[in-house]
């Protein structure tokens, strides 16, 4: 992942995917990236030469639930919203808070 100084662009790839089966090929040719993994990303950017790629471009709120604390932030965000549960967890948050 580039630093945010040297990135190609200002979006980022969140959600699912679906694929044509090419794209194990193009994973196959990857050499190994950061933290000791195949990024996906690169082999995208591969298929991109011979096909067409196709992305949902939102405006909103993301969270990164592969964070402890990205997760929590989803949880408790949603949580909120929740008309069963949203008055005692705010209670609870701002009794932790003191």
């Amino acid at each position: 992942k580039p630093a945010p100084d040297e990135a190609p662009s200002t979006l980022a790839v969140v959600g699912r995917y679906i694929f044509n089966p090419e794209i194990f090929s193009y994973l196959e040719q990857i050499k190994i990236g950061a933290d000791s993994e195949i990024q996906l990303t690169d082999a995208i950017g591969m298929l991109l030469k011979s096909e067409s790629v196709y992305a949902y471009e939102f405006s909103g709120e993301r969270f990164d639930c592969g964070s402890k604390f990205g997760y929590m932030q989803a949880s408790i965000k949603y949580a909120l919203k929740d008309s069963d549960i949203s008055d005692n967890l705010s209670k609870y948050l701002k009794k932790m808070k003191k």
